[in-house]
């Protein structure tokens, strides 16, 4: 017994807790101790001929640990775990463990029958198998912990030590796993015990009690020990049996309470600890002193990591066992005001998962709605939450409960309300995160029981008023309750001569066998159908509730679709990408309002694909069309599904503006080229387009030709197959009785040729055709077309332009039709001197007579003139871009030649260099050419003798200059817009009538023509900048127009001409700036998209900023408040410190000279939007107005 060792746990833990290599073992074997001074001697050998003994004598008996030597040994080799190899850690541990298991039965056994002799021994078991256990464990992790930091240099070494690499790797596959769940239930199966009989107080229990669960939290601060389930769940069950019946509780609470703040892997598992100790081991307490002892601490707003671990425990908790936090919700919502936001967030999504819990419960109580209310009450106001994470998590917390079976429809509308107003959050998240929930709103709508799920605002109002109408059918039975009560009052004073005596009244009351049976049933046919009367009021009450509820919610909706609608012009892309399936949703519902919102996504095919977000919001639109519009139920046939999608396309035009066609186009042939339309769909817009037999809508047969000339911007072939058809009907007889029908078809025919872009991006040659083609023959009498019809002009204007587009030779047509419609319009009057202007107009040969089919009309001669100037205007403009064209071919072709040419030709060859030498001289040189054209268009088209169009010159100028005695308005109009193009063509044209154009514009009472003449002076600008950047400032004046639209194509002109470089801003910006003040709010945002673009180019708001103020500062009719957004607005382009001091210099210098004090404000205003940094500017500005002009 001698040999028996004297152990003390309280003494072992100290040591063991401040070092681990302090603890004493001077009874260890003696080959173990020859090795602590040299540890290389620690060999596997040595080691398995100490272990080796103890396992055996263990295996025997559990008390052998009792033995010195045993004993010390085994903490001798825990010392030294660094240098043991994980099989002989392996073995140890299991000794460990088996010792221990074997010594819990031992205990069992003896205290099942009853015998109480060596209590105290095997208390000292107990703690020692305990104690190697704890250390065992320990030095499990810290090797597990060390593993992947020691494996690389094991792969690395060399031969020399190629046998420990090997034991390395070899140790290295070591999953110590299943033996930590064998220690765990082990231990389980020791806390099973009475524990109270070994041990005799309870300080030694909880210290025993310790050895374990310090074990467990250590295991559990492994992040990769937590995934494993099973090891968790027998981690999990060595702590409830502690709590629950070794007063483990205070341990626990302190423990969980620092592992949330130092681990945050555990937040969830801790939770989920505390689910089945509540649960399972009937034990909420240690659940709810938490909560307490959390609710009650503080964190700092910029602590993380704290509030991080603790939010996610305790919604961790409430979605596993929401009963247990409901009990302490009315202490953790005093979180609501932590200054941590993921804390509030989480006291959110809490409120949300109790929700959800309350509603699922099978008896709900009037508790439970008053428990529901106040949770709901909470999310409303977080709304307002002044952190935009928080009111993204509320937002997406709905978004949740809408998938709730009850429905909540009071707060649904609430909800629907709150939303709306979130549209307009200065977050884009939590707007992206409001469009969501509307849309889920809408999607999990709770009015689909009695009509299906649609929400058409039209047809639930219809319902209300059907309901309304059968209400005030019905009047209210005599025997409904309030009727009596408002016959009379009993409390009223009643004069007595006007009452019977009671037998009178008793006499008469009491006849009830008087009555017959018929009376009897006319009684009770008559109380029937009193009684069912009120039933059909009562259900008729609560069904016009139920549609009031729903026009309610639909007019939510429609009045947030505005906003969602500018959300589609964000800069956030995936905003944007809400927002479209925000109308996807809406429109599957039948919401009106959809409609709007679908339209203006079509602006969204414009989107800079440059990135992967622009590309993203590209393919989502086409996404969000072809399911809208280009995908068929399933359930119909090929055919019925493209005569589903053909509708479905023709429908895009109808009462589409001009940008949304052109989107639109951009859109079509974009889908084209990715082949999601197929040829059965453009074979019945054919269809459409072509039927003679039956009478179809007007706006149909349009539809089907400007969605085919759309998509054959794709692929030409598309019209070119179908000449035919369209000459005999867009330009046959349905053309000329719909001129809008021509028009279109026009355009669809021009695309037969690809545009510029279009032949650059594919391999598509182009064809000319002969003049006396039969399709240039339709064209030419489509121009010549005597119609008093305000179409006509788009007709003629698109027709022009297919002829030159077409034709070879398209000037000799245009000659033509110039002089046919000439003798057509100038035939017409009897006076002399206008037939004799006619034949001054024919040059050479005699004019082709008109057309034999076409008798000539009786039309008004201003129109007939109007006509025939717009027929000029436009071929001047089409003349000049056909020599564009032509310098290009032979630009083209005189590059193709040159790459033909062998490398290698030798110059000295007689016949090629005389060749070139006679190309040379013949001006066929580029520049030759080039300055050929040039003269062409500055002299001959205008004033060449031979010229047609310069017999039209003299005549326009004259109808502009005489608008008194020319006072029709549209053949002024006509006038104006034809001198204005042909002032585009020649530098000395545009000169001469200048002055003239610029009178027009200030003079002129009709807005289109101020609009088309300030277009006119943004084109001149471009072909003759040297002619108009002395008269800009007639431009500029244009802003301040009554007409909003001719303010508006001002703008849009000046930005162009001023991003594109093309005139020089000489201090006219501040009539810009002061457009973003506009009442228009579309010249308001093409003002402020402006400035955004100008900040991009170099400096050039800081440049401009000081004439802006001093233009906006000067103007007298611009109110202060205003004056402040447009400074603010623009001060934020100044972001360089530099520009901000220099400005704030010059504006300082003006303080003095202010003359009052509006002016005086309004540079300390602009002053306080810089970041100048100047303590001299700062004490003047805080001297104020007065002192400034006391001291001047």
């Amino acid at each position: 017994m001698a040999d028996q060792v004297d152990f003390d746990i309280n003494d072992a833990l100290k040591l063991y807790l401040s070092d681990p290599a302090t603890v004493p073992t001077p009874e260890a074997d003696g080959s173990l101790l020859e090795c602590e001074n040299d540890p290389g001697s620690l060999t596997s050998g040595v080691i398995n001929g100490v272990l080796n003994p103890i396992v055996e004598s263990i295996a025997e008996n559990p008390d052998a640990l009792t033995r010195s030597s045993s004993f010390d040994s085994l903490k001798f080799l825990l010392k030294s775990v660094s240098l043991l190899p994980n099989h002989s850690l392996s073995k140890i541990f299991d000794l460990i463990v088996s010792g221990l298991s074997l010594e819990a039965d031992f205990i069992h056994n003896e205290s099942d029958s009853e015998e109480q002799n060596n209590v105290g021994h095997h208390k000292q078991l107990l703690e020692m198998y305990g104690f190697l256990l704890q250390w065992s464990i320990s030095a499990m992790e810290v090797k597990a912990a060390e593993k992947p930091a020691n494996a690389p240099p094991a792969r690395g070494r060399g031969a020399a030590k190629g046998a420990k690499s090997k034991t390395s790797s070899k140790d290295g596959v070591w999953d110590s796993t299943a033996q930590l769940q064998t220690a765990l239930e082990t231990m389980c199966k020791v806390l099973k015990l009475k524990l109270t009989r070994v041990f005799m107080t309870t300080s030694e229990r909880d210290t025993f009690v310790g050895l374990f669960t310090r074990s467990v939290y250590l295991i559990l601060e492994s992040e990769q020990r937590i995934k494993n389930t099973a090891l968790r769940m027998h981690a999990f069950k060595v702590l409830c049996i502690a709590v629950k019946h070794h007063g483990h509780a205070f341990g626990a609470q302190t423990s969980i309470i620092q592992n949330l703040s130092y681990f945050e892997h555990l937040a969830e598992p801790m939770a989920e600890f505390l689910q089945i100790l509540a649960e399972q081991y009937d034990y909420p307490q240690l659940a709810e002193e938490i909560m307490r002892d959390l609710s009650n601490k503080e964190f700092n707003g910029n602590d993380t990591r704290g509030p991080k671990s603790v939010a996610a425990f305790l919604i961790k908790l409430s979605e596993l066992a929401p009963r247990l936090v409901i009990k302490q919700i009315t202490l953790l919502i005093k979180q609501l005001d932590s200054e941590a936001y993921i804390l509030r967030c989480a006291i959110i999504e809490v409120c949300g998962n109790l929700i959800s819990d309350l509603s699922k419960q099978e008896e709900p109580g009037n508790n439970h709605k008053t428990q529901i209310n106040g949770f709901f009450d909470i999310l409303e106001e977080r709304f307002l939450d002044a952190n935009n994470y928080c009111r993204c998590r509320d937002i997406q917390v709905y978004m949740k409960l809408c998938d709730l079976e009850q429905k909540f429809p009071k707060r649904r509308q609430t909800a629907a309300q709150l939303a709306a107003r979130s549209l307009e959050d200065k977050s884009s998240n939590v707007r992206r995160n409001a469009v969501k929930l509307l849309g889920k709103l809408v999607s999990s709508h709770p009015f689909s029981l009695m009509h299906g799920g649609q929400l058409s605002f039209a047809e639930w109002n219809q319902r209300l008023q059907a309901v309304e109408v059968e209400l005030s059918a019905l009047k209210p039975p005599i025997g409904s309750p309030g009727l009596a009560e408002k016959e009379g009052n009993p409390d009223m004073t009643v004069d007595t001569a006007l009452l019977d005596e009671a037998t009178e009244v008793d006499a008469e009351a009491k006849e009830p066998s008087s009555l017959t049976e018929e009376q009897k049933a006319a009684i009770v046919r008559k109380a029937a159908e009193d009684a069912a009367t009120t039933e059909m009021m009562n259900r008729l009450q609560l069904t016009r509730k139920y549609y009031s509820e729903a026009l309610r919610f639909i007019e939510v909706l429609h009045d947030a679709t505005p906003v969602v609608c500018q959300l589609l012009s964000s800069k956030n892309k995936s905003e944007v990408i809400e927002a479209m399936d925000f109308f996807v949703i809406i429109d599957a519902y039948k919401i009106e309002a959809a409609r709007t919102g679908i339209r203006r996504m079509l602006r969204l095919i414009w989107t800079k694909g440059n990135s992967d977000e622009g590309k993203g919001v590209q393919s989502h639109l086409i996404d969000c069309y072809r399911g809208l519009f280009f995908i068929a139920p399933d359930t119909f046939s090929e055919n019925d599904a493209a005569n589903y999608i053909a509708r479905n396309m023709i429908s895009l035009t109808f009462g589409a503006t001009p940008a949304e066609l052109t989107s639109l186009e951009q859109l079509l042939s974009t889908m084209m080229k990715a082949q999601h339309i197929s040829e059965l769909v453009i074979s019945k817009l054919w269809q459409v387009y072509g039927v003679q037999k039956q009478e179809i809508s007007k706006n149909q047969r349009r539809g089907a030709i400007i969605v085919l000339g759309m998509l054959a911007m794709a692929d030409p072939d598309v019209v070119v197959k179908e000449m035919g058809t369209m000459l005999r009907i867009g330009l046959g007889p349905l053309g000329r009785v719909d001129l809008a029908l021509a028009k279109y078809t026009c355009v669809a025919l021009r695309r037969m040729n690809p545009s510029k872009r279009q032949a650059k991006d594919a391999t598509t040659t182009t064809f000319k055709m002969p003049n006396d083609h039969a399709v240039l023959g339709k064209l030419v009498s489509m121009v010549e077309i005597v119609s008093d019809n305000k179409e006509w002009f788009g007709v003629a204007e698109q027709a022009i332009s297919a002829i030159y587009t077409l034709s070879k030779h398209p000037d000799t047509l245009a000659s033509d039709v110039l002089r046919r419609k000439t003798k057509q319009v100038f035939q017409q009057q009897s006076v002399q001197q206008n037939e004799d202007a006619v034949e001054g107009v024919e040059n050479e040969g005699a004019l082709p007579s008109p057309l034999p089919e076409e008798p000539p009309n009786k039309q008004r001669p201003a129109l007939a003139l109007s006509q025939l100037l717009f027929i000029v205007g436009h071929i001047a403009i089409k003349q000049i871009v056909h020599l564009e064209l032509c310098e290009l071919e032979f630009k083209r072709r005189k590059a193709e030649k040159e790459k033909s040419k062998p490398p290698n030709a030798s110059p000295t060859k007689g016949a090629p260099t005389d060749q070139d030498e006679l190309d040379q001289i013949g001006g066929t040189t580029e520049d030759d050419f080039t300055e050929v054209m040039n003269h062409i268009r500055e002299r001959e088209l205008l004033f060449g003798a031979t010229s047609l169009l310069s017999h039209y010159a003299p005549l326009v100028t004259e109808i502009c200059s005489n608008n008194t005695k020319y006072n029709d308005e549209s053949l002024q109009a006509a006038a104006t817009l034809c001198m204005a193009k042909l002032m585009c063509v020649s530098s000395e044209y545009c000169e001469k009538n200048l002055p003239l154009l610029i009178t027009i514009l200030e003079k002129s009472q009709n807005p289109v023509t101020r609009s088309n003449v300030v277009i006119a002076l943004g084109d001149m600008a471009v072909c003759f900048n040297h002619l108009i950047d002395e008269n800009t400032d007639f431009l500029y004046r244009r802003l301040n127009d009554k007409d909003s639209s001719v303010k508006r194509t001002c703008l849009m002109t000046l930005t162009f001409l001023i991003l594109a470089g093309q005139v020089k801003v000489k201090g006219q910006l501040g009539e810009m700036a002061r457009c973003l003040e506009d009442p228009d709010k579309r010249i308001a945002d093409l003002s402020r998209m402006f400035f955004t673009e100008l900040s991009t180019k170099d400096n050039a708001v800081y440049n401009q900023f000081i004439d802006m103020f001093s233009h906006l500062s000067a103007a007298t009719d611009l109110e202060e408040a205003s004056l402040k957004r447009i400074i603010k607005f623009l001060a934020s382009f100044i972001e360089k410190d530099k520009h901000a001091k220099q400005l704030a210099d010059k504006l300082a210098a003006r303080l003095a000279r202010c003359e009052s004090e509006r002016q005086w404000n309004d540079v300390a205003y602009a002053l306080s939007l810089l970041q100048h940094k100047n303590e001299e500017i700062q004490k003047t500005v805080n001297a104020g107005f007065r002192l400034v002009e006391a001291s001047a």
